[in-house]
């Protein structure tokens, strides 16, 4: 049984980290609203260049001529995973679930009999995957958006990717990473960036249109390139991959402040839990302790 003294002690321990975990709550809601505006403001931006590119490349045929971004290698043999983790934690199981999707691929790839390479994004994504996976990270990045996430930080992101991909290191680059959905749910999510993928083919929404022999879905358009379609696709390429990472982080940040701010919540109110049950138990530790002398005192007037 701990002593009134213990119990107090407790309490005073308790009540100071419950003041911490309420202070981490409330930054981590005012770094949630910023990222989470960040966040919707490039998604347009990103969904249209996708769209755009997806039209473009639609309509085109390719060629020997053709950008490397969008008819990759020529094999499938080396995978590049980009896995986009935070450098700190107290965020639940944010940093997990995106380690949890890597390993989960990497196993799936290593079965097809793939070589895969893996650049981490964050110390926790570093520390996490080199327990097992060690010899396969190839570069670790900390410190993206310490102060403020920029551009630049995906710029430099995508061309780490390109070298590894223009040097023949790599066939395939995939961005792993938690794509905010809400407040209280990150969706792990796999993105593939190198070789850029077309939108796959609708099927007939119904009998009606298999009978017309009517393919489903608008039908392409027609489109005049000026200049041509290897200029367009070799400049656009590149910008939009540092465009998908760039959204990718920004989903990512926000992810971290909302998975923090609900963590601290709960420890904030866990905190409080054990404050009452603490208080409890010392009230009546108090109230056995002032029995006991009350009934010792009784027993001596008694006795004499």
């Amino acid at each position: 049984m701990p002593s009134l003294k213990d119990l107090r002690n407790r309490i005073g321990s308790v009540k100071s980290t419950r003041k911490i975990t309420s202070a981490m709550k409330m930054v981590a809601a005012s770094k949630l609203r910023r990222a989470q505006e960040q966040a919707h403001a490039a998604q347009p931006y990103a969904q249209r260049m996708q769209g755009m590119l997806s039209r473009l490349a639609a309509n085109y045929v390719v060629t020997p001529a053709s950008p490397r971004l969008l008819v990759g290698s020529g094999a499938d043999q080396v995978h590049l995973l980009i896995v986009l983790t935070s450098d700190r934690g107290l965020a639940g199981g944010f940093n997990s679930y995106v380690v949890r999707e890597a390993r989960r691929q990497i196993a799936n790839l290593l079965v097809d009999g793939k070589t895969v390479k893996v650049l981490t994004v964050g110390r926790k994504a570093r520390d996490l995957l080199r327990r097992d996976h060690r010899e396969r990270i190839v570069d670790s990045l900390e410190g993206v958006g310490r102060k403020k996430l920029s551009f630049s930080d995906a710029t430099m992101i995508a061309k780490a990717a390109l070298d590894r991909f223009d040097s023949g290191e790599v066939d395939v680059v995939t961005v792993i990473y938690n794509r905010f959905k809400s407040v209280m749910a990150q969706v792990p999510t796999q993105l593939q960036l190198v070789p850029f993928q077309l939108p796959k083919a609708k099927p007939a929404n119904d009998a009606h249109d298999k009978h017309r022999g009517e393919a489903a879905g608008p039908v392409p358009a027609s489109y005049e390139f000026e200049p041509n379609e290897e200029d367009i696709l070799a400049e656009l390429l590149p910008r939009n991959l540092a465009i998908q990472l760039y959204s990718a982080l920004l989903d990512s940040a926000a992810g971290e402040q909302a998975a923090r701010m609900t963590a601290m919540d709960n420890a904030t109110r866990n905190a409080g839990d054990a404050i009452n049950r603490y208080t409890l138990a010392y009230n009546r530790a108090r109230q056995a302790a002032i029995t006991k002398e009350l009934i010792e005192i009784v027993s001596g007037a008694e006795a004499l």
